[in-house]
């Protein structure tokens, strides 16, 4: 099973739209993803976030929505 987690995007790094990257907040952990393939990514946006590469910009409600259903998950079950 795949999973991409949403994160907000604090800063973007790099001009060329393949190697561009972001700094994303996870719940207070910070990460360094490859933008490529969201170009209409921009500071303050949601992210949803797998493998290192942002895949879709989502709205907040939405990814607010999503960390909760998260935290809901025992943490035994998150292994």
């Amino acid at each position: 099973m795949c999973l991409a987690v949403p994160g907000e995007l604090l800063e973007i790094e790099g001009d060329d739209p393949l190697t561009r990257e972001g700094r994303v907040a996870f719940a207070g952990v910070v990460r360094r993803v490859n933008l490529a393939y969201v170009p209409e990514a921009v500071p303050g946006a949601y992210v949803l976030v797998h493998a290192g590469f942002a895949i879709a910009v989502i709205d907040e409600a939405e990814a607010r929505r999503t960390l909760a259903l998260l935290d809901e998950i025992p943490p035994e079950s998150r292994r």
